[in-house]
């Protein structure tokens, strides 16, 4: 199964351009943010929400929008192994 997930962009990455910190569900991770900076100063992503799949924002969220997802994966969680393995990376 393929699943992607909200994040929410704390800060941009030194280490290598289009790239950005973002917390997962607790979890900082860089990520790859080509795809939503495109056309944009990369700075104004900070405290944005984004939809993030192995390692890529795939698109922006409102805050909403991702809370709403997150709460839906977190009841997944109950019946579904696999999005708890992901939810804890």
């Amino acid at each position: 199964m393929c699943l992607g997930i909200p994040g929410k962009v704390i800060a941009l990455a030194d280490t290598v351009q289009d790239t950005a910190w973002v917390d997962v569900c607790g979890v900082k991770r860089e990520v790859n943010i080509a795809l939503v900076a495109d056309g944009i100063d990369a700075a104004s992503l900070i405290d944005s929400w984004v939809f993030v799949h192995v390692g890529f924002a795939m698109s922006r969220l409102d805050e909403q929008e991702a809370l709403d997802t997150l709460a839906a994966l977190r009841q997944m969680e109950e019946v579904e192994h696999d999005v708890t393995i992901f939810l804890k990376q």
